[in-house]
């Protein structure tokens, strides 16, 4: 998912909610060529990894899509490492399985052969290599989500949400309520998401064709993640953490991140939350406590 500038988080916390807009040119082509960069790799803190997009996990290793290329930490090291060449913007970021991932973004300026919005980008060996699968050109899925062949994408340069049943090769376009800055699949079907937006969050039973609020005695706004049906969570731009087990109607906190958060998402039982400091922390208690999974 697209990554929280510090100005989203501080507008995240007044109430008032930004979508942030990105820089960069990218490239993939239609044809399904690999999108690559062959310019030199940066570290860590020359590139995104202050700048973090999304989030993903295999086995014991955590990903990190960021606006330098996607990088990871294997179980048990704290130091991330790039993934591959590239050093595309990775806006968007989900991992499907084992070594399919998909993502979204710009081109890194060397790729000067690529338009500016990559559309939907797909890995089959891991992250090392990516290719086109739709939409060269034409979106750029500031969040991305996934759930078996379950697509949902929301285009930040149209403000619409762009759904998918065959796994991005083609799409339905929705009207969302507001602009859409995070979104969350109900483990148990994937036709029923929630989604954080400018006016606060949306309920859909019926993959984005219709959408109604929630109805809350006060507009909550922030990342969402839904790892089981009786757990779903949100962390506000103030870093502090909510639970609702019953599927967003009421809402109970649980914890804080300890700052501004970029991206969030569950794996299992854990939870990780990058932060706006370059840092991901990872939860095994449900977001009660908070320790430094990642480092720049």
């Amino acid at each position: 998912m697209r990554a929280l500038r510090p100005a989203f988080a501080a507008a995240l916390a007044a109430g008032a909610l930004l979508l942030a807009a990105c820089g960069g040119t990218d490239n993939p082509t239609s044809d399904g060529e690999p999108v690559q960069d062959a310019s030199p790799a940066h570290d860590a803190t020359e590139t995104g990894m202050q700048h973090i997009h999304g989030l993903g996990v295999r086995g014991g290793t955590l990903y990190i899509a960021t606006h330098g290329g996607l990088w990871m930490a294997p179980a048990g090291q704290t130091q991330a490492e790039r993934v591959g060449e590239s050093q595309q913007d990775i806006m968007g970021f989900s991992v499907v399985s084992r070594d399919r991932f998909i993502g979204s973004g710009h081109p890194h300026p060397s790729q000067t052969d690529l338009p500016p919005n990559l559309g939907l980008i797909e890995s089959r060996d891991g992250g090392r290599t990516w290719k086109n699968i739709s939409l060269l050109g034409e979106a750029d899925f500031h969040v991305l989500e996934s759930s078996g062949a379950r697509i949902y994408g929301f285009d930040g340069t149209q403000g619409r949400l762009m759904v998918s049943a065959d796994g991005g090769r083609s799409w339905q376009q929705r009207t969302p309520p507001a602009g859409i800055f995070s979104l969350a699949i109900d483990p148990a079907s994937p036709e029923t998401f929630i989604t954080s937006t400018e006016r606060g969050l949306f309920l859909s039973t019926n993959a984005g064709k219709t959408m109604r609020p929630l109805e809350l005695r006060e507009q909550r706004a922030g990342l969402l993640a839904w790892p089981a049906s009786d757990r779903l969570y949100l962390v506000d731009g103030q870093g502090e953490v909510q639970l609702s087990a019953d599927g967003g109607g009421r809402w109970q906190p649980v914890g804080s991140i300890g700052g501004e958060p970029a991206a969030f998402i569950a794996a299992g039982r854990d939870l990780y939350v990058a932060l706006t400091d370059g840092s991901v922390k990872r939860s095994t208690d449900g977001g009660r406590s908070w320790a430094v999974r990642a480092t720049p």
